[in-house]
């Protein structure tokens, strides 16, 4: 004689309340697309400030067409990122808002991090047909948002605290900078943080380098631009092969994770620096355990980790794909095996640890 199990009884208030999370979800979603909307029609930037406005007044201000501002100011009142007055019909942005949305030298400025996550999206077709295989998809054959977004985004953070704070916390290292020393910024991108440290130490020198040809001749266009270009260089090199030894200081921003081979490029830096040469390493902030991350920063970062970090580290060498989660205990381990003795936290931010390493 056999029995069947009966399925448990669905509770339905349950059900319901996941539902609605899923329509909150799907609201988010499409706002990602709206908010870089916003931002490249300077809508956001047109409302700051500005007082109440209809959507015929935001419109003949931006020179768009109102039907559709008038939807887009609607879904951004439904989502709380302007304020509505039901009696006049019109929208206004808080000041605080317009800050995180308007100011780049605001810490909190987000178009970007809207734009690499609209750009991720864009891209998850192809993710999702790498999962099946297991194969990776490289940096370099991801959208342009992704590139920008990713600059525009991180260069944030690195305008509020590289200089202010994450420097200062390693060993001697702003002296050095002062007086004069050499930098090799591994995985430099666009450049951003790369003419960051050159505007603000004149006296030293600094070498960017990336595997990303295009990264590389936006960084180079970006330093003539700032007029570091006397003391920046940039080369297209891989972080296991870069140029030169003897440097001051090394560093690599959020990028440690991406590397197939982290160790190994690890090893070089290693073998790069001077003796008493500091690593200066910045990683998505994480803790050691996966439930450790379960809160809004780590969600983003787990999704960030699955559309872009782990897919570009599996399509190199070794692909180790350490996450954009990785870590403070998985990155020391990193640091063991590469043969470096000096490894201490030295700062962090909400998105942010910053490690100092050495020989």
């Amino acid at each position: 004689m056999t029995t069947t199990e009966q399925p448990a009884a669905i509770d339905m208030e349950k059900l319901m309340g996941f539902v609605f999370k899923a329509v909150d979800e799907v609201g988010a979603t499409l706002n990602t697309a709206l908010v870089v909307m916003g931002d490249r029609l300077g809508l956001y930037r047109a409302l700051a400030g500005a007082g109440p406005l209809t959507p015929a007044e935001l419109a003949q201000r931006t020179g768009t067409a109102e039907r559709y501002v008038r939807e887009w100011l609607n879904a951004q009142a439904a989502g709380g990122y302007v304020d509505y007055d039901p009696d006049s019909g019109r929208c206004s942005l808080p000041i605080e808002y317009a800050a995180a949305l308007t100011d780049e030298s605001c810490p909190a400025y987000l178009p970007g991090f809207f734009q690499v996550a609209f750009g991720s999206v864009l891209d998850s077709a192809r993710i999702t047909e790498a999962i099946k295989t297991g194969e990776g998809v490289g940096w370099h054959e991801h959208n342009q948002d992704v590139f920008d977004g990713v600059e525009r985004f991180f260069r944030t953070m690195y305008n509020a605290y590289l200089i202010a704070e994450w420097l200062p916390a390693l060993d001697g290292v702003v002296d050095k900078l002062q007086r004069g020393a050499t930098v090799a910024d591994v995985g430099c991108g666009h450049g951003a943080s790369t003419i960051l440290m050159a505007q603000a130490f004149p006296a030293s020198t600094f070498v960017g380098s990336d595997y990303h040809q295009g990264s590389i001749a936006t960084a180079r266009k970006r330093a003539a631009e700032a007029g570091v270009s006397d003391r920046v260089r940039f080369e297209i090199a891989p972080a296991s092969s870069y140029a030169g030894t003897g440097y001051d200081l090394v560093t690599t921003f959020d990028c440690l994770h991406d590397l197939g081979d982290p160790v190994g490029a690890a090893r070089h830096i290693r073998q790069s620096l001077a003796t008493d040469g500091t690593w200066m390493i910045v990683e998505p902030a994480a803790g050691d355990r996966a439930e450790d991350n379960f809160d809004p920063v780590g969600r983003a970062f787990y999704g960030f980790s699955t559309l872009l970090c782990t897919p570009a580290s599996l399509s190199q060498e070794v692909g180790l794909a350490l996450g954009a989660q990785a870590g403070e205990a998985r990155i020391r381990d990193v640091i063991n095996q590469a043969g470096l003795t000096r490894f201490r936290r030295a700062s962090e931010t909400p998105f942010n640890a910053v490690f100092e390493a050495g020989p």
